[in-house]
């Protein structure tokens, strides 16, 4: 039987396998950054895209030095790019010509707010505007005009899924940030041009004269899988990255004053089929939310009467595990600054978790009263304030509760390095006196140098009736530079530790982990570019020393140019059952199981109209095998219908039986134009036998707000319990901009 590595040794290799890496390390130096005078515009120019013969714009000198990273890393951009920035007194202005020898060869691929730029022809820029290397906001277009924002916390780093319309993210990349701005493009023999026009108002900054902001920016050309970058960056980083950003000099910036309100009126027709005789319910809700701009780079948000409907429902998931699944959040005024409320080990231990806030343990909807947040910059230290009441449901047994949140971070110039608190609160507005949780918890980042940083979390839960190992902690050390990311760490739950507005995919658990990654480019090699070995652990231990998950993955990725990608990679798997499950309605008896499997992963050229990323594995599970097959089919038709089939099949045979696990997803999006759409969501769960279908159109005017038609359905195929509900929506939300 092999034994995994105990949590002494993994901490042990985690503090001195690192130690000489990163002395090392903060010896290091990088390549002086790209830097550009900005300009103050006494005539604003006419947003029109048309940047060639626009006289304003010919006057401003322009960047044309874009190096590669893909596919030849630090050579020229292929095509002719000259970029442009500007400001007046009320908005910030960006212009660029991307030249294109073969115009007729331009890729659009999507016209939705916020879909994926990176597999078209695209455009993208950064602004640090605080400067403090770790915090941005990230704007984009293609050749059709399209709306990409969204907003970047230290330095993108955390988990979020990149699809827009599926939504949810935990800290790093926000996309359901959306701010209020323009962009317009022109299409000619030349290429493509795109004029972006973002007022001040809609941005966070220090005003003041000479100020200095982080930039870079980023090209993609679909024709030859290329991205380049102003500010370049070492193998493995992205736009992201923005400790290694560009700079924009000689700003100076006033209070621009910022005050919007938000209301929104809502009617909604519920139809039940599944009781005798049908029942159906209307309802008329109004609300309103409040935004104001205490300073430029500090705002309050007040909501009243908050509503969701317009949000897409979760995705489908079949539980083939002992442990707790996770639904992102998807509701954005939460994710709106929802970086600067994270802390823990996102999608493992979040000590703040939004969903625990009007949504019930069974995803069942809890009336919002209202609440408000101040979020934002205080010099060097981010704050944020959070307060929200929640009704109760008398049927439900869920009383009043209030939720509340204290967050500072502090930045220390120029070091990548912070250091932070949090306090977390719910308190029961009922009758017992000992209805309440609190967390506290400190956190930091040590950034040594640009290649290396050490994080860490410490955490402390207090709840009636627990009085012992309440705590939770992380330790972390990662080394990422020229294709090699090494990462190790520790982590360790309390078997008391009780974060009841946060989350936990499991409790109790010690956890060491490490990654050994390299990505190497491969010269003269034809259309082959790159190959990614590396080995990684991760094991959770009890508090008995006994390890109950044990996970060791070997593996390579084989990259080509045109974007097509393999991964063959084994998996040395550990489950240690101390009670019987139920596993999809199968039995997995006590037992000690080791078990390898076959990992494969195939994904081919996202920029083509039609493709694939599968992920295969074989190999033993737990008593028994297992065949398991997930992936995503994309085809899309012209540059406005866009498609994507996602599908999950386990085929698991136990020694309690055999179940097949078949769980699919069927998304349709058709664009009008980059601010009218037409969605749909067909899916299917053949182990609880729920069909669903959400169907939503949006004609948005601005920062998402607009016009929304939702219909959701939802039906079950048990006769015996049938569910046969129709939930069909319309809200129409306003935004007044009441300073200007």
């Amino acid at each position: 039987m092999r034994t995994p590595l105990s949590p002494a040794l993994g901490l042990f290799l985690v503090l001195t396998s690192f130690a000489g890496v990163a002395q090392q390390t903060a010896r290091d130096t990088i390549q002086d950054r790209p830097q550009y005078q900005a300009v103050l515009l006494e005539n604003e120019p006419q947003v029109d895209g048309d940047i060639l013969n626009d006289p304003v714009w010919q006057a401003v000198p322009a960047i044309e030095d874009l190096r590669q990273i893909r596919p030849n890393y630090g050579e020229p951009v292929s095509e002719r790019t000259a970029v442009r920035i500007a400001y007046s007194r009320s908005t910030f202005y960006v212009g660029v010509v991307c030249y294109d020898s073969e115009p007729n060869k331009i890729v659009i691929s999507d016209s939705r707010r916020d879909a994926d730029l990176n597999d078209e022809d695209s455009f993208l820029f950064i602004i640090d505007t605080y400067h403090d290397r770790q915090n941005g906001f990230l704007f984009g277009t293609n050749a059709q005009g399209m709306e990409y924002d969204a907003q970047i916390d230290n330095e993108g780093k955390g988990n979020f899924n990149a699809n827009r319309q599926q939504g949810g993210v935990i800290g790093g990349t926000n996309l359901n940030w959306d701010a209020t701005w323009s962009v317009k493009t022109e299409v000619g023999d030349y290429g493509w041009s795109a004029e972006f026009a973002i007022p001040l108002r809609s941005l966070r900054f220090a005003s003041g004269t000479m100020k200095t902001w982080g930039l870079n920016f980023q090209r993609n050309i679909a024709k030859r899988t290329e991205t380049a970058f102003w500010a370049n960056l070492p193998l493995g980083f992205d736009l992201k990255r923005i400790s290694l950003a560009g700079q924009l000099s000689g700003l100076s910036l006033q209070n621009p004053g910022n005050l919007k309100l938000i209301p929104y009126v809502l009617g909604q027709v519920v139809n039940d089929k599944s009781v005798s005789p049908s029942e159906t319910d209307t309802r008329f809700e109004a609300g309103l939310d409040v935004k104001y701009s205490v300073t430029p780079s500090l705002t309050l948000d007040l909501t009243y009467n908050t509503d969701f409907a317009q949000v897409e429902v979760d995705d489908q998931q079949i539980n083939l595990d002992r442990f707790n699944l996770f639904f992102p959040e998807k509701r954005a005024f939460f994710l709106e600054n929802a970086g600067q409320f994270t802390v823990g080990s996102p999608g493992e231990v979040d000590l703040f978790f939004s969903r625990r806030i009007g949504l019930g343990e069974d995803g069942s909807i809890v009336p919002i009263i209202g609440g408000g947040r101040l979020s934002g910059k205080i010099g060097n230290t981010n704050v944020g304030l959070l307060s929200m009441f929640t009704e109760g449901i008398e049927a439900s047994g869920i009383e009043e509760n209030n939720f509340s949140v204290a967050r500072v971070n502090h930045n220390f110039p120029g070091t990548r390095s912070s250091l932070g608190g949090v306090f977390i609160n719910r308190a029961g507005l009922g009758d017992t006196p000992d209805d309440y949780n609190r967390v506290y918890a400190v956190d930091g980042k040590w950034g040594i140098g640009n290649k290396a940083e050490v994080t860490g979390f410490l955490a402390k839960s207090v709840t009636p009736g627990i009085s012992s190992s309440d705590h939770a902690f992380k330790l972390m050390a990662n080394y990422n530079w020229d294709g090699w990311n090494l990462t190790a760490g520790y982590t360790e739950v309390g078997e008391g530790f009780n974060p009841e507005v946060g989350f936990l995919q499991r409790t109790a658990f010690r956890k060491p982990e490490f990654l050994i990654f390299k990505a190497h480019r491969i010269p003269n090699a034809g259309n082959f570019l790159e190959m990614r070995p590396h080995v990684s652990y991760r094991g959770y231990w009890n508090f008995d020393d006994e390890v109950v998950t044990s996970f060791l993955h070997v593996d390579n990725h084989w990259v080509w140019r045109s974007g097509f990608e393999i991964h063959t990679g084994i998996n040395f798997t550990a489950e240690n059952v101390f009670q019987p499950f139920s596993l999809a309605g199968l039995e997995v008896p006590v037992g000690y199981y080791n078990n390898e499997e076959l990992q494969l992963v195939v994904i081919t050229n996202p920029n083509n109209a039609f493709s694939l990323s599968t992920r295969t594995f074989i190999g033993g599970y737990f008593d028994g095998k297992r065949i398991s097959n997930s992936g995503t089919a994309n085809l899309r038709v012209g540059d406005r219908f866009n498609s994507s089939l996602t599908f999950s099949h386990n085929d698991i045979k136990l020694g309690s039986g055999d179940v097949t696990a078949f769980v699919s997803g069927l998304r349709f999006s058709y664009s009008f134009t980059p601010r009218i759409f037409l969605q749909s969501l067909i899916q299917r769960n053949n182990v609880s036998e729920i069909t669903s279908v959400n169907a939503r159109f949006g004609w948005l005017q601005n920062a998402n707000t607009g016009l929304f038609v939702v219909v959701n359905i939802v039906r079950d195929d048990n006769l015996l319990d049938a569910l046969n509900n129709q939930v069909i929506t319309v809200k129409y939300t306003h935004r007044f901009d009441l300073l200007r």
